[in-house]
């Protein structure tokens, strides 16, 4: 039986491909329940799974079967239309390779998943602002993505990724193109401005010393999620 606040529910979740003309399973009946104001780690090697769960999560792939469900809504149910608009309003991504536009600016790229889910330019720019003052871009706005560090241009992911509000920030390898140093500083902030919004944090990763930071531990092995302890 499901906690009464859980906001992630996922229940029975299962998804294959088709490789090398035999189905390959990925995931296999995977049950999870994230509490409000949680974070996550999913740990496991190249090619295990976190990838694919991730997108599960936020609808950008589509499961065998099972439930899906954030804030009381199934995402299984929706049509692919629903559920970009869904993702677009309510999931927050910070990736391995940055993702950043290319031809936007540093404002710009932080700015736009609120005004794609409607907030008035001046407002979105605003809290777009705090968010790269936040995060030690402030002064940085009006650069292009290709005049910043790796380690920079990750920082702007992260303000990106909170900028709209979302309920959950899914996070796929955040330092995995990083230094150590520099990937050290990136996750600390990552977790501190998560948790100081009040966010949920899920994140794949394979670095444990990343893992460590969160609440809950949860190794991918074999298509199952393993609960491991979470700080020492």
């Amino acid at each position: 039986m499901s906690a009464p606040h859980s906001l992630l529910r996922i229940h029975n979740l299962s998804k294959s491909y088709q490789e090398a003309g035999q189905r390959r399973s990925i995931l296999r009946q995977v049950d999870l329940e994230i509490q409000p104001g949680e974070f996550v780690a999913l740990l496991g090697s190249s090619g295990s799974g976190k990838s694919t769960f991730l997108n599960l999560i936020s609808g950008i792939d589509l499961a065998d079967e099972g439930e899906i469900w954030l804030q009381g809504q199934n995402l299984v149910a929706m049509s692919e239309a629903e559920r970009t608009l869904f993702r677009r309003n309510h999931i927050g991504f910070v990736f391995q390779f940055f993702n950043l536009l290319p031809t936007l600016t540093v404002l710009e790229n932080v700015t736009l998943p609120a005004e794609l889910r409607g907030t008035p330019l001046k407002l979105a720019q605003a809290r777009a602002r705090e968010l790269l003052g936040q995060v030690g871009l402030a002064g940085r706005e009006g650069a292009f993505p290709d005049r910043l560090s790796g380690g920079e241009q990750q920082r702007v992911a992260i303000a990106r990724a909170l900028s709209h509000d979302p309920l959950l920030v899914l996070a796929d390898e955040p330092t995995g193109n990083l230094d150590e140093e520099t990937g050290s500083h990136i996750m600390a902030l990552l977790e501190q401005l998560t948790r100081q919004a009040g966010k949920n944090l899920v994140m794949a990763t394979h670095n444990l010393d990343n893992a460590r930071l969160a609440d809950r531990i949860l190794r991918m092995h074999d298509g199952k999620l393993v609960s491991e302890p979470a700080r020492p």
